[in-house]
């Protein structure tokens, strides 16, 4: 095999699965370490994917990166459906809750108009639109103030003081990325801050991520991957990103997106 040829395949598998390792490469493509190795130092250099130790993973946006509503709403749009659904059914009737803003805690929304007598506190323009109209009898929305970012989410030191005297029951945690050690992450110094304070206000946090967003770095970070009461993720994330969750988090759900209804839950040990 052509060593263009090998590229190829390795990018392929990048792609599928997210992230691989340098030994699981040499034993699909039948050549030594160095060889994969050397593969993946000319597709790191021209900007295909990013080499870590011991393999590689899919190219990563900056870590300043942050893409408006528009351009991330068409995005893994099953999976944040099935995430959706089953963060939904976490919510009781007559709960207060707050959701931060992204598409998949505004998928989540359209899912909590079936619910009756909620309060829902959002940062979210985006959410307040779908929350304002078509809500369940008895329920209330409550729309912080703040200065307006490209994905809709208003943030800064109004936000910040509206949410510090509230008390939630359930916080849903839409995130930039989740990693192992920079833990739950967002593009945005203010919205970090605004999160921060969101989180600080509920009992139980829920972060609603597809498998997009392990290994994504944002420049500030709102929570560690301890700090997750749940996390609710589709099966498309890699078995070892599940085996991290799964030792750090208090709850991982794994949706499939093409039967929502089978769910696959783990609870961290006590």
């Amino acid at each position: 095999m052509l060593a263009a040829e090998r590229q190829v395949h390795i990018l392929e598998a990048v792609q599928r699965r997210g992230a691989v390792r340098v030994n699981e490469l040499s034993r699909l493509l039948n050549v030594s370490d160095m060889t994969i190795r050397r593969d993946l130092d000319i597709l790191a250099l021209q900007g295909q994917l990013d080499k870590v130790h011991g393999g590689a993973t899919v190219k990563r946006p900056p870590c300043t990166d942050e893409p408006g509503f528009e351009a991330k709403w068409v995005r893994q749009i099953e999976e944040k459906e099935a995430i959706a659904a089953a963060a939904a059914a976490l919510v009781s009737p007559g709960s207060a809750i707050g959701l931060s803003a992204g598409t998949t805690t505004w998928t989540l929304a359209q899912h909590l108009r079936e619910i009756r007598d909620l309060t829902v506190v959002t940062n979210s323009m985006r959410i307040a639109d779908v929350l304002h109209t078509g809500a369940a009898p008895g329920s209330n929305l409550v729309l912080t103030g703040g200065i307006r970012t490209p994905s809709d989410a208003l943030v800064g030191p109004i936000a910040v003081s509206s949410l510090q005297l509230l008390h939630l029951d359930l916080v849903f945690l839409g995130v930039h990325g989740m990693d192992a050690r920079a833990g739950f992450t967002t593009p945005n110094l203010l919205e970090a801050d605004t999160d921060r304070a969101l989180v600080a206000a509920g009992k139980c946090l829920v972060v609603v991520a597809d498998h997009t967003k392990w290994g994504t770095v944002g420049i500030s970070t709102i929570a560690s991957l301890e700090q997750a009461d749940v996390v609710v993720s589709d099966a498309q994330l890699t078995p070892d990103a599940q085996a991290t969750l799964r030792e750090t988090v208090g709850e991982l759900v794994v949706v499939r997106s093409d039967t929502r209804p089978k769910l696959q839950r783990t609870v961290r040990p006590s």
